[in-house]
């Protein structure tokens, strides 16, 4: 029998992306609940985020905000916001590749 994984669309809330500036994307991840916090916090790292956008880890930065039970990632851009080869302006469709991400819950 195969089980699957939950992606983190099944633990959280809502997954946010947005421009943190010209340079950075920002992904917010809204737990609503202290034991979603707990396991997304515990499952995803800077290195899980690097790989997903593929960036350099030494680059990406996590943030934990227990009392709104969000976890937050930073990291560069792939692209200059507004440059010509750039297709997401406002870094809105970065939240998708996490979104659908598998998560092992057993960390």
């Amino acid at each position: 029998m195969i089980i699957a994984m939950p992606c983190v669309a099944d633990i959280v809330r809502r997954v946010r992306s947005k421009n943190a500036g010209p340079f950075t994307a920002t992904i917010d991840l809204f737990c609503g609940s202290v034991e979603a916090f707990n396991r997304i916090r515990g499952c995803l790292h800077e290195s899980t985020i690097a790989e997903i956008y593929a960036v350099d880890p030494e680059e990406v930065r996590k943030f934990e905000l227990p009392d709104l039970n969000v976890v937050k990632f930073s990291f560069p851009r792939p692209t200059i916001q507004g440059a010509a080869a750039d297709r997401d302006m406002h870094a809105a469709q970065l939240a998708n590749l996490l979104s659908e991400y598998p998560i092992d819950t057993g960390y």
